[in-house]
Parts: C-alpha cells; structure tokens; sequence
C-alpha cells in the first residue's frame, strides 16, 4: 500500500488520549451497565481483561510498526492477507459507525432535552430526527478542519463532558455511601457471579463487551502523534486501565441511587445526577451536567467521524474508491468522503427513527448488523496479528506486547476466543421479540450479514485500481 501523507498538525498525547478516550469512554452506558446490579464489576472486568487490554495491546505493537503508521487496519490486515481483505476491514470498522452515530446523537438529544426543559425534542419523531441530523452535519463540518482542530474539540470535550461528569458522579456516590445512606446495589460474592448457564447472561456480556470498541481505530491518526513511537503505547495503555475503572465505579454510582426496575436506558445518568443532586441541595447544577454530558457525546460523535474516514482516504489514495474521493483540502481531509458519510448516517436516521421506536424489529436488526459487523472486524485483526508475528516477525515494532513468546499468544488468543464467543452470541434473537418475529429476524439478519461481508467485496472488484496493491 503505498505511503502518502499530507500536511497535517501534530497531536500532542494529551490532545491523542482525548481523541481515542472520546471513542472509547463515555457516561452514557452507566445505567446499561447498571442494570446488571453488582455483577456489572464481574462483566466489565472479565470483557476488559480478557478483549479490550487485548485489542488495545495488539494494536499499539502493529500501530508501531516499521511502515504500519498509516491506514491503521487496512493496512495491518492488508500487509497480512492482501489489499482486498485490508479494504475488508476498514470498511466494517467504518460501516458499523455509521448505524453507532444515531445511538449517540440519541443520547445527546436525551440531554438536551433536561438542559432546555424541552422533552419534546426527545419524544417527537420528527423533531428528534431533525435535532440528531442539525448536530451531525455540525460536526462534519468541523471536521473538515482536520485532526489538528478535533484533538483539541475533544480534549476539551473528553475533560469536560466526560471526565468531569464522571469523577462527580463518582465523589457523589462515595459521599453518599460514607453517610450511611441504603443503595440499590446488593454487594456480595452470590451478586458478583452471574449463572452463565443462561443464555441471557452470554447475551448480557457480548453488551459490556461493546463498550470497549473502537480502541484500535485512533490508530490511524498515529503518524499526527508527536513522538509517536514512545507516546502511542503509553497513551493506549492509560486508556484501556482508566476506561475499565471509570466505567466500574460511574455504573454502580448510578446504580447505588436507581433501582435496576426504574432505569431508563436513554436517560439513567441523569435520573442519577437529579438524584445526587437534589440530595445534595445543588439542584442548579442539574442543568450543567445535561450540558457537559451532551458536550461529552458530541466530541465521541466528532472522533468518530474523523477515525473510520482517515482509514477510507487512504484506501482512496491507493485506487480503491473513485478518484473523486483522493482529493483533500488544506486540512488533509477529503470532503467527498465525509459528505458521503453525512449523507449514510441520515438516511440511517431517519431509517431508525421513523421506523425504529420502540421494540420494532428494524431497530434491533440495524443494532445487531452493527454488533456483527465490527465483531467480524475483530476477529480479523486478532488473526492478522498472529500472521503478521508469524510472517512479519523481523519487522521493528517500537512497542510489543508484554510476557515474551507466550504473552504474544496466550493474550491475542484470548482476546479472539472472546470475541468468537460474542460473534455467535449476537445472533441470539433478543428477548424482547415475540415467538412470530424471531424466525423473520434471524432470516434478515443472517442475510443482512452475508450482504454486508459481500459488499467490501464488490466494491474492492470495481475499483478503478486493479492492480493488487503492494505491502
């Protein structure tokens, strides 16, 4: 694949653990995580031990390999098995966001909603859909600005919307533990363990699981990082252990105060806050946290835009997308590709939103296509890795993952069983489906899969490029 790069500004680590922590750390799946009672610490410790401080490790070795710089998966997958199946993956990790932005744009309008005392927005189709494409477009225009302007729109956001939220809802609930005050949360060794005899815990798993996601695709903004081969591996590594702990201790905070019956999916972190809040005779500050929360997700919906995108542009510099999306502005950014996106993550907005409320099965489906599709992803890389140690091994690597011979495989291995294991368990019909929908449901989304593996596929044969790229 050949090297081209562009003019860019540098990322301080600082502004890069932003970047990455505003893809990977974020409040509002506490009260999910909630609703598991105590055994959300057994959840989160066993998906961030044994997949996300995987994924996070393999990526800060390939990431740092000599010529692996650029293009992140597709170029770590491509080096391993070709440009096609590198084109692969970069597309299903790009793919699965596009459906991801509606969920956080959902989120953001759920906050907005608290801030201005305007439940409308939240409940009417039509008006949520136009606030979630009002805020998306926003924030592809200003990525247009480059990685420069979004590391610091998110280190601003990550410390703000995300940080701040956190650790107060954390003092909070240590405050209010210390008082003496009775918590929602039973904490003992039988809570601790869930029966993994029932499908509904493996089920339960595969979502704590997708919390960890999408640690691996900063890793395309890695040649923007000053001093990247020392700093990279030390950012991704503070990352993954401060992700895991941020998301035990919020979670069981908004547990602690919210019966797992009364939590709202969209809304728990706030019936937290109002809580904590009003407790604490600081009810004004009830709408300020709705604003940071909403700054929070809005700097998770702006790195995303730009992680996935900067993989795409360059497969399109290699001749693998039409020659009008090769073109970038001053910023190093291809407008036609971030437009296009624009466009995709409408169409899937109005496509859940209109069609999506509720338990509706076009809901679940387009959350499950996502769930299978970066799993699938995974899976990839977890293989790439071992393939690229096995073929590639004189390749310098800055960093590697730790625990010599056996570390570089017991831990990749672990982290591929995890997610094989989840792959299966997503096509598991959700519980929420009646008898007579759960045999169309299974159809569409084993279909739906099959069409989405496919597509990379003849999209890749119809590249203007047809020579097969060099590794």
């Amino acid at each position: 694949m050949a090297q081209k790069t562009s003019v860019t500004k540098m990322i301080g680590v600082g502004g890069f653990i932003a970047l990455t922590g505003s893809m990977v750390a974020t409040v509002y799946g506490y009260p999910t995580f909630a609703t598991s009672g105590f055994a959300l610490v057994f959840y989160l410790l066993l998906a961030g031990i044994f997949f996300f401080l995987p994924t996070a490790l393999i990526s800060a070795e390939m990431a740092t390999g000599e010529g692996w710089q650029l293009g992140g998966v597709y170029k770590w997958v491509g080096t391993a098995f070709g440009s096609r199946w590198g084109f692969v993956a970069i597309f299903l990790q790009w793919f699965q966001i596009t459906i991801g932005f509606v969920t956080m744009l959902y989120f953001i309008v759920g906050a907005l909603s608290y801030l201005f005392d305007a439940p409308i927005i939240n409940s009417n189709q039509l008006y949520k859909f136009l606030v979630v494409i009002a805020i998306f477009w926003f924030v592809t225009y200003l990525n247009l600005k480059g990685a420069g302007f979004i590391s610091k729109l998110t280190s601003i956001s990550f410390t703000a919307g995300i940080i701040l939220p956190a650790a107060l809802l954390i003092i909070m609930a240590i405050i209010y533990v210390i008082q003496g005050n009775t918590i929602s949360v039973t904490m003992n060794w039988h809570t601790l363990i869930p029966d993994f005899s029932q499908v509904k815990t493996l089920v339960v798993l595969v979502a704590f699981m997708l919390s960890y996601l999408g640690i691996e695709a900063s890793a395309v903004h890695v040649n923007e990082l000053s001093n990247a081969k020392r700093n990279y591996p030390i950012a991704i590594l503070i990352l993954a252990f401060g992700a895991i702990v941020l998301n035990i201790f919020g979670a069981l905070s908004v547990g602690f105060v919210v019966p797992v019956d009364k939590i709202e999916l969209n809304a728990g972190i706030m019936q937290a806050f109002e809580h904590y809040l009003t407790l604490y005779n600081i009810k004004w500050l009830i709408p300020v946290s709705a604003f940071l929360l909403a700054l929070g997700a809005f700097g998770e919906v702006a790195a995303w835009v730009s992680g996935p995108i900067k993989g795409l542009q360059t497969t399109a510099m290699d001749g693998l997308l039409p020659t009008r999306f090769k073109k970038i502005n001053e910023n190093g950014v291809s407008v036609s590709l971030v437009i296009a996106q624009g466009i995709i993550v409408t169409i899937w907005a109005a496509l859940l939103t209109f069609g999506g409320t509720g338990g509706n099965i076009s809901f679940l489906l387009a959350m499950a296509l996502t769930v299978v599709a970066y799993l699938s992803m995974y899976i990839l890389l977890f293989i790439t890795y071992f393939v690229l140690r096995s073929k590639h091994g004189d390749v310098h690597r800055d960093y590697i993952v730790p625990g010599g011979k056996f570390g570089r495989f017991v831990i990749p291995f672990l982290g591929l069983l995890m997610t094989i294991g989840a792959f299966i368990i997503s096509f598991f019909p959700p519980s929420s489906l009646g008898a007579s929908e759960i045999g169309s449901y299974e159809m569409i989304l084993i279909i739906g899969f099959v069409v989405i593996m496919f597509l990379p596929h003849i999209i890749y044969h119809f590249r203007p490029n047809k020579k097969e790229i060099t590794t």
